[in-house]
């Protein structure tokens, strides 16, 4: 059995491909690089350099390599740039994620994991959120997820297929080990923008919104760390292989940190200081968006182990400052905070 792992060289998909192969799956790897990193692979796990929508691709990588379950990250995921160009989104994720379930189709594969998130509920009526809450996303990217999760269950009861739809909260860190973690430039995660800032590389931080409802005036989010993610992939794998019919769930942690608040958490881990500027709201970000983890918690075999704002931006810091050594720009020196 052989498990392909669409968009498995970028930042989610390499530390669930790193998670799969230490407990000694076989995986298999679709991505275009145009995001990843073939370096982010472990050893001996095949490369296909290529896209995931590309049916001829996907079907004779199943065929060859005996696919018995896929995991789709392949993906474009910045809120922003959606707003700017939509119909990139709706091609990249929608469109994307049509052919590669019509490959799996045709393929006879019955095990899907699909990379969802959580900005399909839009602004939430009520948080924690709970899966059952309506639909309502403010983005072209949440839009495109949704209508990737539509087809994924119409073509799930159309087929036999059982699935896992994993609605993503806020995804940070890096491995612990700093083998791995987000290698992106240009990244718009918070955690990747305040460990580049508390590296010098950044002049300072913005935070879009000041002014809303919370207690700080900043957006509030549910931080889940990157390798406690790649393990509930591992979980859904297995809940799959064990019987387990479709189902959508949440991953995070249940609790919410202001954007502030995490930004005060690198400079705490880190010693450092570094500028922060108040900015205005951009269009599409949520204000808060917290999980309701009820549900996962009850379906798979999965406990967090980095439950934990300081432990998360402690690896993502570890991590920034591997790269920013072997660019050869050396660690900095830290500064009081």
């Amino acid at each position: 059995m052989t498990v392909l792992i669409t968009g498995g060289a970028g930042y989610i998909g390499s530390h669930t491909v790193l998670a799969l192969a230490e407990t000694g799956e076989n995986v298999v790897v679709i991505d275009n690089l145009s995001t990843g990193f073939s370096s982010s692979l472990p050893e001996g796990v095949p490369l296909f350099i290529g896209d995931a929508g590309d049916e001829n691709l996907v079907e004779g990588v199943i065929a060859s390599h005996g696919v018995d379950a896929i995991i789709h990250f392949a993906g474009s995921v910045i809120v922003s740039e959606s707003m700017r160009d939509p119909l990139a989104y709706y091609r990249n994720n929608t469109m994307t994620t049509r052919n590669l379930l019509n490959a799996a189709t045709k393929s006879g594969v019955k095990r899907f994991i699909f990379s969802s998130t959580a900005a399909v509920y839009g602004n939430p009526d009520h948080t924690p959120v709970p899966e059952e809450a309506p639909t309502r996303p403010l983005s072209p990217y949440g839009c495109s997820k949704l209508m990737s999760e539509i087809m994924l269950h119409d073509t799930a009861a159309a087929h036999g297929m059982n699935y896992v739809a994993l609605r993503y909260f806020n995804v940070a860190g890096a491995d612990p080990q700093a083998r791995i973690g987000l290698s992106t430039a240009g990244a718009t995660h918070l955690l990747k923008i305040a460990v580049e800032a508390a590296t010098g590389q950044r002049n300072k931080i913005d935070v879009f919104g000041t002014d809303y409802p919370t207690p700080d005036g900043s957006c509030i989010r549910d931080f889940i760390h990157v390798s406690d993610l790649a393990q509930a992939h591992g979980a859904a794998l297995s809940y799959l292989r064990d019987g387990g019919g479709p189902v959508t769930l949440n991953c995070g942690y249940g609790r919410g940190y202001s954007v502030i608040e995490t930004i005060e958490a690198v400079r705490r881990v880190s010693g450092r200081n570094f500028a922060v500027q108040c900015a205005d709201r951009r269009p599409g970000d949520i204000m808060t968006m917290v999980a309701d983890t009820r549900r996962i918690r009850a379906t798979l075999d999965w406990t967090p182990q980095f439950d934990d704002l300081d432990t998360i931006a402690a690896h993502a810091l570890a991590w920034e400052d591997k790269l920013l050594r072997q660019r050869g720009g050396g660690a900095p020196q830290a500064m009081s905070a």
